[in-house]
C-alpha cells in the first residue's frame, strides 16, 4: 500500500515535466509511504514517476519502487496487493522468467512484459498501477475490479498527471480548473463525489476495472475489463452444486486466508457486528494464531447497545485474539479535526471511524489490518435489500404512469406543504419507484434532485445535474441486468456507496496512518464464487451464514443484535442536544462533510 504519482507531457509542445512539481506531489502523499521514495526519469525526460512506499511484502530494497525491469525498457508505480502473485510467479518462472526480488511489484510488471495489458485479468487484489512501456511509447494505468484502491488523472495542454490522491495532483502546482458541478452535485446527493467526478474539473478517477492507455497521441478512452454486473448476471444463470452455506464457507475462508498474505503482521478491526467477528473466526481457521484484534468505544455509548467493547471482548475470547480496546473521547476528536479534514482527500459524509480505528492499529504497532466492510452489500445486510423489491412491486406500476409521479408532488407541495418539506422522501415514492435507479437514489440519497436548487446555487445544481445525470448514471451498474432482485440491490450498493464512500473512506482514513486496510469481503474472485448464491439469498440470510461460516459460529449475542453499523458519536461531539437520535447523528456526519466540501471549495486550485 503505497502511493504512486507521475507526469507525462505527451505533446511536443507541452513543457517537460518538473522535478519540483514530482517531488511536491510526491511527498504530500509522505504518509501513504514512510519506508522510502523515489522517482525515476525517461531518457527524453519526457515522462517522470515517483512514489512513496509502505513495505508489505519484501520489506528489503528489492521491492523498491519505481521499479524497472532487467532490459530496462519498462517501468512499474504500484500502489496495493496481488494475493495470487505467488501462483503468478511460478507460472512465470517455469516460462523462464527470472525475479530479482520477493515482491508482487515485480510479478505484475513481468507479467505486463509476458501478457501486455490483458494481464489484469490474472489479477486478484486491490490495486492501481501505472506501466511506463518504453518500446511502445506510452504508458498504461489500472484499477481494480471494485475500485478498492484509488487512482485519479488530469489532462491539461498536452500534460497527462496521475496520483493516488486528489490533493496531492493539486499540491504539485500544475492542477487547476475551476470545480466540477457534477461533483458537487454528486456530493449533495450522496455525501461523496460519485467517479469518475471529483470536486475538480480537471481531475478525474478513473473507473474501476479500467485499464488506460496514453502515449503521443494523448489519453485513450479508458477501457473496462471486469464488470461487477456481469459477474452477477452469470452467477443467476449458473447452477448451484452445493448448498448456500458450503459456499459461503468455503468461499469466505478462501478470500481471508487470501488476504492474509503478507511479510507483515496481520490485524483486524473488531466490532460486535457480523461481518468483523466471523473474519476473526475464519482468520484462525485459515492459521493465523496470534491475533491482534482493534475494537473502539466510546464513554458516550456506555451501557447502551451501541457499545461495541463488550461484545467484541467476547468474539476475540471465543477465538483466541488478543484484544486491544481504544478509547476515544470528544476532546481527541476536537483535537484532531483539523488533520481528519487535511485528510480526507474529497469530501466525505463518513469516515470519522475508519479514522480513529485505523489511528488505534497503528499506535498498536500494525501496518495492516482486515476490515469486514463489504459484506452487507455482498450478502444482502441492507434495509435496501427488502425495500428497493418492495418500493418496485408495490409503487412501480403507478410510478411508470407519465407524469404521475411529478404530478402528485406538485399537489402535495400545493396543499399540504409543510407535509412536502418534511417528508420529501415519501413525496418521492410515487416519482422514483418507476425504475431500480430511482428507488435506489431514494433509498441511498440525502437530497432528492429536485430539492437541490434549494440548498446549493440554482445554477450550479441545473449544470451538475446536466453532466451528471444521476438516473442514468445509477443504472449502468445494472447493465447488463443482475438477474435478480438481490444482484441488482448487490449491484447497486456495490457499484455506488460501497465505492465511492466507504472504500474510499478506508483509503484515505487508513493511509492518513500508514496502515493498509484490506477488505476479504470486497474481492472480485469471491463475487465470482458467490454469484450464484446471491439470488437465492432471503434478506438477513446471507449474514447468518456468515455468521455460520466459521468452524466456530459467532455466538447468538452477536447474530440476534440489531444491526447499529460501526458509529461514532458525532452529534454529541458536535454538541447537538438530540445527539441520540438517527437524524442528529447523520445530520453531524453531513456537516462534517460539509465542511471538507467548503474547504474545498475555497482552494486556491478552484
Amino acid at each position: 500500500m503505497c502511493g504512486l504519482n507521475g507526469i507525462f507531457a505527451y505533446r511536443a509542445s507541452a513543457a517537460a515535466p518538473s522535478r519540483a512539481e514530482l517531488a511536491a506531489s510526491r511527498e504530500h502523499m509522505a504518509a501513504r509511504g514512510p519506508d522510502g521514495s523515489g522517482e525515476w526519469w525517461s531518457a527524453c525526460g519526457r515522462c517522470a514517476l515517483g512514489f512513496r512506499r509502505l513495505a508489505i511484502q519484501d520489506l528489503s530494497e528489492r521491492g523498491a519502487q519505481p521499479m524497472v525491469g532487467e532490459d530496462q525498457a519498462r517501468v512499474i508505480v504500484f500502489n496495493g496487493e496481488i494475493y495470487n502473485f505467488r501462483a503468478l510467479r511460478d507460472e512465470l518462472e517455469r516460462h523462464g522468467r527470472p525475479f530479482r526480488s520477493g515482491s508482487d511489484t515485480e510479478v505484475l510488471l513481468r507479467l505486463y512484459e509476458a501478457e501486455g495489458a490483458g494481464m489484469v485479468r490474472r489479477l486478484r487484489g486491490m490495486y492501481a498501477f501505472a506501466i511506463w512501456d518504453e518500446t511502445r511509447r506510452g504508458l498504461l494505468l489500472g484499477r481494480d475490479p471494485y475500485g478498492i484502491k484509488p487512482l485519479y488523472t488530469s489532462d491539461v495542454g498536452g500534460t497527462f498527471r496521475f496520483a493516488s490522491q486528489v490533493k496531492a495532483l493539486l499540491a504539485g502546482g500544475a492542477v487547476g480548473g475551476g470545480p466540477e458541478p457534477a461533483g458537487v452535485v454528486g456530493f449533495h446527493l450522496y455525501g461523496s463525489a460519485p467517479e469518475p467526478f471529483t470536486l475538480h474539473r480537471d481531475i478525474r478517477a478513473l473507473p474501476a476495472g479500467h485499464t488506460q492507455w496514453v502515449d503521443a497521441d494523448g489519453p485513450c478512452e479508458p477501457a473496462p475489463f471486469a464488470d461487477l454486473a456481469e459477474v452477477l448476471a452469470a452467477g443467476a444463470r449458473a447452477p448451484l452444486a452445493e448448498a448456500p452455506a458450503e459456499r459461503v464457507r468455503a468461499a469466505v475462508l478462501d478470500s481471508v486466508r487470501a488476504h492474509l498474505v503478507a511479510d507483515v503482521e496481520v490485524g483486524v478491526f473488531l466490532s460486535a457486528g457480523v461481518d468483523s467477528g466471523a473474519l476473526l473466526g475464519l482468520m484462525r481457521d485459515a492459521g493465523q494464531h496470534q491475533i491482534r484484534a482493534i475494537t473502539l468505544c466510546y464513554d458516550e455509548y456506555a451501557g447502551t447497545g451501541e457499545d461495541e467493547a463488550p461484545l467484541a471482548a467476547a468474539v476475540a475470547q471465543r477465538y483466541g485474539a488478543s484484544h486491544v480496546v481504544r478509547r476515544v473521547a470528544a476532546e481527541e476528536f476536537r483535537a484532531d479535526l483539523p488533520a481528519i479534514l487535511e485528510a480526507m482527500d474529497q469530501p466525505s459524509i463518513d469516515g470519522v471511524n475508519s479514522w480513529f480505528v485505523s489511528k488505534a492499529a497503528r499506535e498498536a504497532g500494525l501496518k495492516v489490518a482486515l476490515s469486514g466492510v463489504g459484506g452487507d452489500e455482498l450478502l444482502g445486510g441492507y434495509p435496501s435489500f427488502r425495500d428497493l423489491p418492495r418500493w418496485r412491486r408495490r409503487l412501480g406500476p403507478i410510478a411508470s404512469i407519465p407524469g404521475a409521479g411529478r404530478l402528485a408532488r406538485a399537489l402535495v407541495t400545493t396543499l399540504a406543504p409543510g407535509f412536502a418539506r418534511a417528508r420529501p422522501k415519501a413525496l418521492g415514492l410515487l416519482e422514483y419507484s418507476r425504475s431500480w435507479a430511482g428507488a435506489y437514489l431514494l433509498r441511498r440519497g440525502l437530497f432528492l434532485p429536485h430539492e437541490l436548487p434549494a440548498v446549493m446555487d440554482p445554477e450550479l445544481a441545473r449544470e451538475g445535474l446536466a453532466r451528471l445525470r444521476p438516473l442514468r448514471r445509477l443504472s449502468r451498474a445494472l447493465s447488463p441486468d443482475p438477474g435478480s432482485d438481490a444482484g441488482r440491490v448487490c449491484a447497486l450498493e456495490s457499484a455506488h456507496y460501497l465505492r465511492n464512500q466507504l472504500l474510499r473512506d478506508c483509503d484515505w482514513a487508513g493511509m492518513a496512518h500508514s496502515l493498509e486496510i484490506r477488505t476479504p469481503l470486497v474481492d472480485a474472485e469471491l463475487l465470482r464464487a458467490l454469484a450464484p448464491v446471491v439470488p437465492r439469498l432471503a434478506p438477513g440470510e446471507g449474514k447468518r451464514l456468515l455468521a455460520a461460516a466459521p468452524s466456530t459460529p459467532l455466538p447468538g449475542c452477536v447474530t440476534e443484535r440489531a444491526k447499529t453499523g460501526f458509529s461514532v458519536p458525532m452529534g454529541q461531539w458536535l454538541g447537538r442536544r438530540d445527539a441520540g437520535t438517527a437524524s442528529a447523528k447523520g445530520l453531524a456526519s453531513r456537516n462534517l462533510g460539509l465542511e471538507v466540501f467548503a474547504q474545498a471549495m475555497r482552494a486556491p486550485s478552484c
